[in-house]
């Protein structure tokens, strides 16, 4: 595979590419094609609730289009293709159901309890490590909510109710339709599952000045595992508390959101600018510099930076500020005068038209999918409370340059503004006052050998091992959307112990991982919700 040759074109190739739909792609399956004990049991269970039901069931045995309804949202092909290397190891679902309504929503999950089989939910397939559409146990089934996308505005009270099987893009496109100066603060990727990101949380360009995404929730349905459809008073407020941000398939399947919009100005300025240093120490200068004012700009301003290598090290500065160009200048040249900032360099746009700027789109398009190359992916993250220092930066670029990165790229989120002054303890996300940056981690290859799979791997986890002593620690903080099964797993039998999944989970949530624990036990004892990294229940 041909690796771009700029920063923006890395930027495009990394962040975006495992975003996209794999049915542009022709991958072997690997998953079992004789049918398991429970295969006709499910199919009669499910068939005999209605007849509609019957041809929303995929399998191997059945149904020719199963492998392409597999593969439609998986974003990572690490867990596609059948090959020598991890993804051997996964194994595929024996049915995959789509539902058009929420009755099949519940009637999948009772006949799968019923039935004792597995079941994973996937909204847009942005798993890092596969989690909702592979296992390391087996079987299951597949619940894909790809068929609940609807996205319903209303303008007056300034909120909407959306599926959880819409992607961004939509629920951007039907508030954008309804409003030119509504949003809702989530993702830039506009090819994510509303599901799956407030699930973990949901960040974008306005963190800063309203939050997080699940930090913006109203009211949620609900069905757990006994097949009641639960909304916000029926489920408590602890259920509901666990649902924004404390990880998906754990509590039960969120089959829609009642979110708030926000007020955002009829122009802002949002715009990129890459910078190329002519020598490392020149480059550790200005991110120096960012990292120490970046959580303390106004909470109207946003910047976001995107690190990588070719030839030298290159940085992308993402900026969104919401409000005029002018002002901005003065803030910048103020606050950050290092990066250089040009009246040309900056931009005015609608809201809408900054999220096709922010995810490369074209600013007519109407795309949800684009037919970009894939390659293999594997993600990190960490928090920094405390700038990191010249050294730790320089450590860095010396790693970046290496053969082993291959097209590696390092995202600084900033926290900061709203971020700080929202409690700890508000959701399960935790990381707020205190939190100067997020890093995020990226390293993709292509290539079906394991070894060139292991090359990679092996260096993002010594650049991880090396940031150590410089990010956040007891615990060492990472991120829920990022999942990162190197952290820690569960067994796969769904008989973890709470103490045993304090290794990873306290690393996601800090204190509020054991109340997540009470929470699961509350609403779901069985364990029937779970996959590598779920929380497990722990009883009073």
């Amino acid at each position: 595979m041909k690796f771009p040759s700029s920063l923006l074109s890395l930027t495009r190739f990394l962040l975006l590419l495992p975003f996209f739909s794999s049915a542009w792609l022709d991958f072997s399956v690997a998953t079992n094609t004789q049918p398991q004990p429970q295969y006709h049991d499910l199919l009669h269970c499910l068939c005999s609730q209605e007849d509609a039901i019957c041809n929303l069931i995929y399998t191997a045995q059945n149904s020719t289009a199963y492998a392409s309804v597999l593969q439609f949202s998986i974003r990572n092909p690490r867990f596609s293709n059948n090959n020598a290397s991890s993804s051997s190891s996964r194994t595929k679902p024996i049915a995959i159901v789509t539902p058009t309504t929420i009755p099949q929503v519940q009637s999948t999950v009772l006949c799968s309890r019923k039935h004792g089989l597995h079941l994973r939910v996937r909204s847009g397939g942005h798993d890092f490590e596969g989690a909702s559409y592979a296992s390391l146990s087996s079987p299951f089934v597949l619940l894909d909510l790809v068929n609940l996308r609807s996205v319903t505005v209303d303008v007056p009270s300034k909120s909407a109710w959306a599926q959880s099987g819409a992607v961004l893009a939509e629920v951007y496109h039907s508030i954008a339709s309804a409003s030119r100066t509504l949003a809702f603060p989530a993702g830039l990727c506009p090819t994510v599952g509303l599901g799956g990101h407030i699930s973990g949380g949901g960040y974008g360009t306005t963190l800063r000045k309203f939050g997080m995404a699940a930090d913006n929730i109203r009211d949620a349905l609900l069905v757990d595992a006994d097949g009641r459809v639960l909304d916000r008073a029926a489920m408590g407020e602890d259920v509901f508390w666990a649902i924004r941000g404390g990880g998906g398939n754990t509590y039960g399947i969120v089959v829609s959101w009642k979110l708030k919009l926000v007020r955002v100005p009829l122009r802002l300025s949002a715009f990129t600018v890459s910078r190329t240093a002519s020598s490392d120490a020149e480059m550790t200068k200005l991110v120096d510099r960012y990292q120490r004012v970046t959580d303390k700009l106004p909470d109207d301003l946003m910047i976001l930076v995107m690190i990588g290598a070719v030839d030298q090290v290159q940085a992308a500065f993402q900026v969104m500020y919401l409000g005029g160009k002018e002002r901005l200048l003065r803030v910048m040249n103020e606050s950050f005068p290092e990066l250089g900032l040009k009246e040309e360099d900056c931009k005015e746009m609608s809201w809408i038209e900054s999220v096709l700027h922010f995810a490369n789109y074209p600013s007519n398009s109407t795309r949800t999918d684009s037919p970009i190359s894939f390659a293999k992916l594997k993600a990190k993250s960490d928090y920094v409370g405390t700038p990191l220092p010249e050294s730790a930066l320089q450590g860095i670029w010396s790693r970046v340059h290496q053969v082993e990165a291959g097209a590696a790229l390092l995202h600084l989120i900033p926290h900061g503004g709203m971020m700080s002054r929202i409690s700890d303890s508000s959701t399960p996300y935790p990381y707020r006052a205190g939190t100067v940056y997020k890093i995020q981690y990226y390293v993709a290859w292509s290539g079906e050998q394991k070894e060139v799979e292991e090359r990679h791997l092996g260096w993002i986890r010594k650049l991880h091992e090396f940031l150590t002593p410089f990010v956040s620690k007891n615990p060492r903080g990472a991120y829920a959307n990022s999942r990162d099964l190197d952290l820690g797993m569960n067994d796969p039998t769904g008989e973890t112990s709470y103490e045993q999944a304090r290794v990873w989970g306290e690393q996601y949530f800090k204190h509020n991982f054991e109340r997540l624990a009470r929470v699961k036990a509350a609403i779901d004892p069985s364990n029937f919700f779970r996959n590598e990294q779920s929380v497990p229940p722990l009883s009073m």
